[in-house]
């Protein structure tokens, strides 16, 4: 296998990577800076390592954290050549005296149930500042979520897990995506907060979760899929 070459779930999961967590095709990680001035450090060493192997990483920085992701979308997912950058990262953040803080690492997918995904996909791309890529709405800047079409099935078995019938119509949905470890945590933190379980049929996979206004809402993880 190449460097360039897609890795499977098993093999980036065998990588060992303890500070990072695979979501939506990349690797990412937050790192608990504790201040401005110790993630912009974090960010030159990040910079001067990515640059040196021909890569890039995408990095959030706020005033106590720092959120990087790593992956290949020409190659539809995380590659050798991901898997090395962001062991590299980790041996900076550590001789930085940095830890990882896995626990809250989220990606947020904003999902549409539609017929029309052609038409649909120019509109938000154009709404959201983006291009259509792979016939979604893609923003490369990462300043909005990613969002994905739910066709209606064509036929009952293609559903999923049967969910009771909702007394009003609902088409945009929550999908929120976190690591394999923290989907029950993270369900059950919705749960405490007011929300309701509608299924755990598909777990863990994803839970699918009710607001108490009845909007429902999928957490998501890499697992079984």
């Amino acid at each position: 296998m190449t460097q360039a070459e897609r890795l499977t779930r098993e093999q980036v999961a065998e990588a060992g990577l303890a500070d990072w967590r695979p979501l939506l095709g990349r690797l990412r990680t937050r790192f608990a800076t504790g201040d401005f001035g110790a993630g912009m450090g974090l960010v030159t060493r990040i910079g001067e390592v990515a640059t040196a192997a021909g890569r890039h990483a995408d990095l959030t920085l706020t005033e106590a954290s720092l959120v990087v992701g790593v992956g290949s979308p020409h190659a539809g997912g995380v590659t050798q050549a991901d898997v090395d950058l962001a062991r590299v990262i980790s041996e900076q953040a550590a001789s930085l005296g940095i830890a990882a803080d896995t626990g809250g690492v989220t990606q947020l997918e904003l999902g549409l149930d539609t017929g029309d995904t052609s038409r649909n996909a120019a509109y938000y791309a154009a709404l959201l500042g983006g291009e259509v890529v792979g016939g979604e709405p893609y923003d490369a800047s990462g300043q909005v979520p990613t969002v994905w079409w739910q066709t209606p099935p064509e036929r009952p078995e293609d559903e999923g897990p049967a969910l009771p019938k909702q007394d009003f119509e609902q088409r945009w949905h929550f999908d929120v995506w976190v690591a394999e470890d923290e989907g029950e945590p993270r369900v059950q933190a919705a749960l405490d907060a007011g929300g309701r379980l509608v299924s755990d049929k598909a777990a863990p996979a994803y839970w699918v979760l009710e607001d108490p206004d009845g909007n429902r809402s999928c957490v998501c993880t890499p697992a079984a899929r």
